[in-house]
């Protein structure tokens, strides 16, 4: 189903309380790898996931792959975010999530973006994966709001 552009303005509008659609482009291939957050400055870990956050419904919570190298957010990312050098499979068998201080020290990317957008929220779309491509693919992302 296209997106039209009234239905285009509803999503990038967003509403309160629920999930913001993200989309982004990495420099590398992150996609296996533990997002957290960062202060500003990227001297400390600010947000991460427990242990048991990585799994939706049974399986790891990865990013799905959408057109032009970009990926759509399944965790909750933001700009501020960086990538962890243990994988989600790792990270989920641990038995204790580790501090802030030992995250920070398994560190593989502090600087991990190229590009983010926000594309609505993730319950205005029919089918999420299609209408993201043709977006992408039509090159309509500035319908979107660019986060980075």
């Amino acid at each position: 189903m296209a997106v039209t552009q009234h239905a285009m303005h509803e999503k990038t509008g967003g509403s309160m309380g629920l999930p913001p659609c993200i989309i982004y482009k990495t420099k590398a291939d992150y996609h296996q790898f533990v997002p957290v957050s960062l202060s500003a400055d990227k001297l400390t870990v600010t947000s991460y996931p427990d242990v048991a956050d990585l799994r939706a419904q049974g399986k790891a919570a990865y990013p799905q792959a959408l057109s032009g190298g970009f990926l759509l957010d399944n965790r909750g990312i933001g700009p501020d975010v960086a990538f962890l050098s243990i994988t989600y499979d790792a990270y989920a068998s641990q038995i204790k999530t580790p501090s802030a201080d030992d995250l920070f020290k398994q560190l593989l990317d502090n600087d991990p973006l190229l590009e983010m957008y926000q594309c609505g929220n993730r319950y205005q779309y029919n089918d999420i994966l299609l209408e993201l491509n043709e977006l992408i693919d039509s090159g309509k992302l500035s319908d979107c709001k660019k986060i980075k």
